[in-house]
């Protein structure tokens, strides 16, 4: 999967949202770094536009959770505290497994089968250079099941979340983690294709907690190195 570049982006939406597009894109895939702070003048300059749109873009990522706005300071790429971290863990816990329980009762063959290609495509991308690819498709397999449910509110709630989770996508997956994330995968498309409401309710409970701990666990990691340093 080729991701578009800046030219391209901007060239198939309105201003404005295709210049947030692009800086939420920037953000994702670690061009900006969580921390960074990001000059209004730079950012321009670097997609090619006026400062009005990015300073529209800075707005509607900050209410997606993107951004935090500090006063007198500027603007940065959003850090999430621990607690934070967690707050979101605990929240889609509970969403995925509601997924899971709706999409299992409903399901369709030609479903299944559209959430296996994506399964087996993460399950393709091993190495570093797939990172970015395997956060789309990541993304793209937990976006499905809560577009399969059909329920419109369910997906807006959903977007909102998963934006916010970008912010923590990088850790977790890489290493050994991405391995057991696509056996996780695989469990829960198992249990959905079983049609057995509980069971998926069970296995995407255990599969975003699990996310959880690794994520938990390499923080703690880093900052003891980080006092070990210091």
């Amino acid at each position: 999967m080729n991701l578009p570049t800046d030219l391209q982006v901007l060239q198939t939406k309105s201003l404005p949202k295709a210049v947030q597009d692009e800086i939420g894109r920037l953000i994702v895939n670690g061009t900006f770094k969580v921390g960074q702070k990001l000059v209004e003048m730079e950012v321009a300059k670097r997609l090619g536009v006026s400062r009005g749109p990015v300073r529209e873009a800075f707005r509607g990522l900050e209410e997606a959770g993107l951004l935090r706005f500090c006063r007198n300071r500027g603007v940065f790429v959003r850090e999430l505290t621990l607690e934070e971290a967690f707050e979101l863990y605990e929240l889609r816990a509970g969403l995925d497994s509601l997924a899971g329980r709706m999409l299992a009762s409903r399901i369709s063959d030609s479903q299944i089968e559209e959430l296996r290609a994506i399964t087996q495509r993460m399950e393709s991308l091993s190495g570093p250079e797939d990172l970015d690819e395997y956060f789309q498709c990541n993304a793209q397999f937990h976006d499905k099941i809560v577009e399969m449910t059909r329920n419109r509110k369910f997906a807006e709630i959903n977007r909102r979340l998963m934006q916010e989770t970008t912010l923590l996508r990088r850790s977790g997956v890489e290493g050994g983690g991405r391995e057991i994330s696509n056996r996780e995968h695989r469990m829960i498309l198992d249990a959905i294709a079983s049609r057995d409401p509980e069971k998926a309710v069970a296995i995407m409970h255990s599969h975003v907690l699990n996310g959880w701990e690794r994520y938990k666990a390499e923080v703690e990691a880093a900052d003891r190195e980080e006092s070990t340093e210091s």
